[in-house]
């Protein structure tokens, strides 16, 4: 595993304010559920639910496009300078832009980000008049009106808006797809090898149980980062090596020439 990556994954877990999910493992009805089992053997250890909205929304932004390890300490600092989470918003749209990109510039990217979490503090306050508003809209509110809502806000993505929906509002049968679970699901062949994110998330909400599928997100980002890499998957040293081998594809995967390639890539 890369140096600069943590030994768990910090976008979740009792930190966050949420309740335990207990581990649940079933038949696997479908190889997508029998793959979250598995992995559940392996990493069951978070909560989900809890956090503060617009925090949350804050703090997924931070992470497009970097690791956790470079996103949590401009997390960090930003809620140490701008807290508290309940007045976030109102505070964020009164500081200097300069101000915020450099207090949050170990997430990198710094000048795209800070102009996304202005928008989107503007954004909260004029359609929700408050971050405590904005946070119950989050918690109660239908989770595909939300998820639409958020949508809507420019530099918000599907995955942004899904962890919203998981990290803040707790809800089951949300997916997130990130570049790991992209790769993975296709590489397993849990989803076509030509699948979208959007694709991807469709089939593992359908495939896989609404209180499996948050671990199931936290779950397979872990298990991409400690054994099925884009560069250089376990399998292609020793098959043994990847606790998955015996419910995978390895769609792009090919051992007896070193090759890895996307599974979109791959022949028929």
């Amino acid at each position: 595993m890369p140096d600069d990556e943590p030994t768990e994954n910090i976008s979740g877990g009792p930190g966050g304010g949420g309740i335990a999910a207990e581990f649940q493992p079933g038949e696997g009805a479908t190889p997508a559920e029998a793959v979250v089992d598995r992995l559940g053997e392996m990493y069951w250890q978070k909560a989900y639910g809890g956090q503060d909205a617009f925090e949350c929304l804050v703090r997924t932004i931070l992470s497009q496009n970097t690791s956790d390890k470079a996103s949590q300490p401009a997390h960090d600092q930003l809620m140490a300078r701008y807290g508290p989470e309940d007045e976030l918003a109102e505070t964020l749209v009164d500081v200097s832009q300069d101000d915020l990109a450099e207090t949050i510039s170990a997430a990198g990217l710094y000048n795209q980000k800070s102009t996304v979490i202005q928008r989107a503090a503007e954004w909260v306050l004029d359609e929700f008049g408050s971050t405590t508003a904005f946070d119950e809209y989050v918690r109660d509110g239908n989770p595909d009106d939300v998820r639409g809502t958020l949508l809507g806000v420019k530099g918000v993505g599907p995955k942004t808006a899904d962890c919203v929906l998981l990290f803040s509002g707790g809800r089951g049968g949300v997916f997130p797809v990130d570049t790991h679970v992209h790769r993975i699901a296709r590489r397993m062949g849990l989803a076509p090898a030509d699948a979208d994110h959007e694709d991807v998330r469709e089939y593992l909400e359908r495939d896989v149980p609404a209180e499996k599928c948050g671990f199931g997100h936290t779950a397979m980002i872990q298990f991409g980062r400690e054994y099925c890499t884009a560069r250089k998957p376990a399998c292609l040293d020793d098959p043994e090596a990847c606790p998955l081998a015996d419910v995978c594809d390895q769609v792009g995967v090919y051992p007896e020439t070193d090759e890895v390639v996307d599974p979109a890539d791959a022949p028929d």
